[in-house]
């Protein structure tokens, strides 16, 4: 059962194929670069990586406007690289989910090409169609500001087809029983081929009804149910991480009431109040954002990022909030993107300053769910705001001080090196921190490893803890009768707080600190108090030194043998 569950305690790294690491020269990362680099990746201590597209694609949307479910993009390999990379994965016990892009297809795929030719073609009800323009084509865009339609004409075809992203990614008619069918059988082929599971792409849109007619969209949660049945058939431990930015009061619907639908959801919810607690030292709303996301089946878990491939989306927020994010993180236009995020790498948006970078990677591995680690950040990687919309957030990773930072011996790399500033190759790139004891990559190796280490974050019922300080952030976890707790300043200043742990029994245990050797012990009112640097934070774990006695039971019931203690 821990197996079939191993989303449960683990940490996922994303990565695209094309920016990871060039093998051939051609200045595209390739699968075969990738496996080169697969040691460097279980050094860090990851369970999984998830890849971006990289199937069969013009390249228009960074691989999201895919033209063949069932292949690898020439310029990454072929399906025997994909093979070898998936089996040099397993050698390391690392497991790999990819992107399932079925929301839309490019105009490219033959199933579209098909489409338009005619109206008695097989496929013509592949796609979403109308004889004239809705009156609804101006609303709904994913994209507003560079999208400036949902539905455009195709002269082939002689009527409307419905994209609800860019016009060349047509939107498929996920209602038809052939394309849910066609979505299996796309899962059924990469399983067979050593893949763990999906990260699912769109999924609110994937589901909701599509038409000229549809005013309202109706979401067909049975559908995620259908794709979880199939999932257990084939492979019992595969799972979806859906990418579907929904408020709380639906979470359940993804999920199911009775675990039976998503395995796993990106927290959009969360991150954007995290990133509204790092912009305000103001705690309360994120805990507000916690608790709202609180409640899931026991099977269920949530994934916790900072920066993904795309913007920081701030929609959620209120707009005073949302304001207050710009003003910290993106106060220039150009860092900014559809109205409503922020599109700049995670080290740039804080500063570059260190305690803020660690602040809030402490934070994401000790929030409810499964950490979700962008490439690069682990380096503490810049942005190219001179690349157009979301590009300036995917530059090629920098592996070392030679020409292109090791990504390539090309002379074109995919896209442009960052070779200038404090983010420049020269200055942050893998090598060179890797020789570094007190560099990001090696604290970032630490701190996975810690996270691995308390299962409780992912397995265990959790509280906030008040301090009366709202720059202060408190949680506890329990699970199996053990229990950590974590402290977070999200202030510059430093902060002294006193807190009791929370439960009775614990008002006299220490807490023993799980990276330093500063723990700390309850006064006789049974209250802890604590004094934070800026930016501060503490793991503890609850219940005195006898815990090192009790890490073996913990450990092997999560990963089959006995970890060493901190």
């Amino acid at each position: 059962m821990i197996d079939d569950l191993w989303y449960k305690n683990g940490v996922i790294y994303c990565l695209s194929v094309g920016t990871y690491m060039d093998a051939n020269g051609d200045g595209v990362g390739d699968f075969k670069g990738l496996l080169r680099r697969l040691d460097y990746l279980h050094g860090l201590g990851i369970t999984a990586i998830w890849l971006m597209p990289f199937q069969p694609s013009p390249g228009r949307d960074d691989g999201y406007d895919i033209t063949d479910y069932y292949g690898v993009d020439p310029r990454y390999g072929t399906l025997g690289d994909f093979v070898e990379f998936t089996h040099g994965c397993k050698q390391r016990g690392l497991r790999v989910i990819i992107d399932l892009v079925v929301n839309h297809t490019s105009d490219q795929h033959h199933w579209f090409r098909e489409a338009r030719r005619s109206k008695d073609s097989f496929y013509r009800d592949w796609y979403v169609w109308s004889d004239k323009r809705p009156a609804n084509a101006n609303t709904g865009m994913v994209f507003p500001g560079v999208q400036k339609s949902t539905w455009s004409r195709d002269k082939e075809a002689g009527a409307w087809y419905f994209h609800r992203f860019y016009d060349f990614q047509p939107d498929l008619n996920t209602s038809n029983p052939h394309v849910q069918a066609e979505i299996l059988k796309i899962m059924g082929f990469w399983i067979q081929l050593g893949v763990s599971g999906f990260r699912m792409d769109a999924v609110p849109f994937i589901i909701a009804t599509k038409g000229a007619n549809v005013r309202k969209p109706v979401e067909q949660y049975d559908m995620l149910r259908a794709f979880r049945e199939f999932l257990q058939w084939r492979q019992g431990n595969a799972i979806i991480l859906a990418e579907a930015n929904v408020l709380p009061k639906t979470d359940m619907e993804y999920f199911g009431r009775d675990g039976d639908r998503m395995h796993m959801m990106f927290n959009f919810h969360v991150n954007q109040h995290l990133f509204y607690a790092l912009a305000s030292a103001d705690s309360r709303p994120l805990a507000k954002s916690l608790a709202a996301t609180k409640p899931r089946p026991a099977t269920a878990q949530w994934g916790l990022f900072l920066r993904n491939h795309d913007e920081l989306d701030l929609g959620r927020l209120t707009k005073a909030q949302r304001n207050a994010v710009f003003k910290a993180f993106g106060p220039d236009k150009d860092m900014q993107l559809y109205d409503r995020g922020i599109r700049r790498r995670l080290a740039p948006m804080l500063g570059g300053d260190r305690r803020r970078l660690e602040l809030a990677y402490s934070l994401m591995c000790t929030l409810p769910g499964t950490p979700v680690i962008r490439y690069g950040d682990e380096l503490g990687m810049g942005d190219n705001l001179e690349l157009p919309e979301r590009n300036c957030a995917r530059t090629p990773m920098q592996w070392s001080t030679e020409p292109h930072a090791g990504f390539t011996e090309g002379d074109r790399p995919c896209l442009p090196l960052i070779d200038k500033g404090p983010y420049g190759y020269e200055h942050v790139n893998a090598a060179k921190q890797r020789r570094d004891p007190n560099s990001m990559l090696n604290w970032t190796e630490r701190i996975v490893r810690m996270r691995k280490e308390v299962p409780e974050v992912g397995w265990g019922d959790f509280r906030v803890i008040a301090t009366r300080d709202p720059a202060v952030l408190v949680i506890r976890y329990d699970w199996r009768n053990n229990s950590v707790l974590f402290v977070h300043n999200l202030d510059e200043r430093p902060r002294e707080i006193a807190f009791a742990v929370g439960l009775p029994g614990d008002a006299g245990k220490l807490l023993v600190n799980l990276l330093s050797e500063d723990h700390s012990r309850a006064n006789k009112r049974g209250r802890h108090r604590l004094l934070l640097e800026g930016y501060g934070y503490r793991w503890y774990r609850i219940g005195g030194l006898d815990y090192l006695l009790k890490r073996s039971d913990i450990d092997s019931d999560t990963s089959g043998k006995a970890a060493q203690p901190a």
